[in-house]
């Protein structure tokens, strides 16, 4: 089955996004953005493109100005800014536009979450 990017616009849906998750074992990859960032236009469809492809994670976009409180939460000071959570703690984060390296933490952290999915 086919998942898509789950924006996130309030606090409320955060937390339901996040207990959902660790209550399902599953990892979720957050895409810290802005409307205004170029990179963040870059690698937006890479990003889709691997929530189309592993149904087992949960992947969330936050956009830093709409959402701030979640954005200081997570010490987010460039964008994108990807983080890694697992049973709400983060596991890994990478800071970039960096397709590559996007591509094999999604698959790294990954593996570990589809086994009990």
């Amino acid at each position: 089955m086919a998942t898509e990017v789950i924006n996130i616009h309030s606090v409320d849906e955060w937390t339901n996004q996040l207990a959902q998750a660790k209550q399902h074992g599953k990892l979720v990859v957050v895409d810290f953005t802005a409307t205004w960032c170029g990179p963040c236009r870059f690698i937006s469809p890479v990003f889709a493109g691997l929530a189309k492809m592993k149904s087992h994670i949960i992947f969330l976009k936050v956009d830093v100005d709409e959402m701030g409180s979640i954005s200081q939460e997570f010490k987010v000071e460039a964008m994108p800014t990807f983080v890694f959570i697992k049973d709400e703690t983060v596991i890994d984060r990478i800071v970039g536009a960096n397709k590559d390296d996007l591509q094999k933490k999604v698959e790294l952290h990954g593996e570990s979450s589809s086994v009990s999915a």
